[in-house]
């Protein structure tokens, strides 16, 4: 069912209704509008990597050379460039999880928007409410305004196989699976990867204002594995899914596909923009629909899994 968030708990699933009734009942028109085709082997993918820059094409691997990662992040016509290099360039006889896959950054900053979805609306409220804070998160669902706040910088995310963290002095922490925007100085979104938002609920849920170090904090943020270089915006159909394991158990999953999104990306990116500037770019988290019941709570050793189709798959675990 479309604006549906599928759990599974336990080995139990379960759905989730995550449509949201506005002012008179109506139901809220989904925002995501733009059509893209479904993604295939052409796909454009780019990873930072030990060995450099390298591209994938076609099942192919290309080095980017003489290019610096934080160059080819600030270029609006950086699709065109890739495919350009693609041509000219002659391709490895190595894949890319042979090359020392890192994180997908260098100087750009990693920015995240909240309560974008109607789920992550209802748990915000509930887990403030004894703090009085739970109407903050309905009505900035409902404002025209986004909820946009600072993640972190390079030194604080880690990439594809390494190990997220969590707060010694939280009770409470869940991974947030999060579809990651790269977007140019000049404000273009130029692809999109997949990012995990982690979060201290319990201190964030005692006092709103506590945001800050409920998120950002070593090893906060993950992004990868690589980046789809695309003009075009994911499918509203595309899914979201979440996976935890547990000593081999799975002890959570869910998904949800982007058309349960409430802001449209374009928006999210015009309000992080203004009155601001980003020299080297930045990455966009852009909320998260799939969020585990209050019972719910990493440890250490978890496994993360998070999968966004037609993108890959990021794997960490927690240490």
């Amino acid at each position: 069912m479309p604006g549906d968030s599928i759990v599974t708990m336990a080995g139990r699933e379960f759905i989730e209704d995550v449509r949201h009734s506005g002012t008179g009942g109506r139901e809220q028109n989904l925002a995501i509008q733009v059509e893209s085709p479904r993604m295939s082997n052409q796909t454009l993918r780019l990873y930072r990597t030990e060995s450099g820059c390298i591209l994938e094409h076609e099942e192919k691997c290309y080095p980017v050379e003489d290019d610096t990662w934080d160059r080819l992040m600030a270029r609006d016509d950086l699709e065109k460039h890739l495919l350009g290099r693609v041509r000219e360039a002659r391709a490895l006889d190595k894949g890319v999880s042979e090359l020392g896959i890192l994180a997908p950054i260098g100087a750009q900053e990693v920015w995240a928007a909240g309560v974008t979805y109607y789920r992550s609306r209802d748990a915000r409220m509930e887990e403030s409410k004894s703090a009085g804070g739970g109407d903050f998160y309905d009505r900035v669902y409902t404002a025209e305004r986004p909820e946009l706040f600072f993640k972190g910088t390079a030194s604080r995310v880690v990439g594809h196989g390494e190990k997220v963290g969590i707060r010694s002095d939280a009770k409470w922490s869940v991974p947030e699976p999060e579809l990651a925007l790269l977007i140019s100085p000049t404000g273009k979104i130029l692809g999109y990867t997949i990012g995990n938002d982690m979060s201290s609920r319990d201190i964030e849920g005692e006092n709103p204002l506590y945001l800050p170090q409920a998120k950002v904090y070593n090893r906060s943020c993950a992004l990868g594995p690589g980046i789809v270089i695309s003009s075009e915006f994911p499918s509203p159909s595309t899914e979201i899914r979440l996976e935890i394991l547990r000593r081999g158990e799975q002890v959570f999953s869910g998904s949800t596909p982007l058309s349960a999104m409430k802001r449209d990306l374009p928006t999210l990116v015009e309000y992080l923009y203004r009155e601001n500037i980003f020299p080297n770019g930045a990455f966009l988290l852009t909320g998260t629909g799939i969020v585990p019941p209050d019972s719910f709570t990493l440890a250490h050793g978890d496994e993360i899994r998070i999968s966004i189709s037609g993108v890959g798959t990021l794997v960490n675990v927690v240490g």
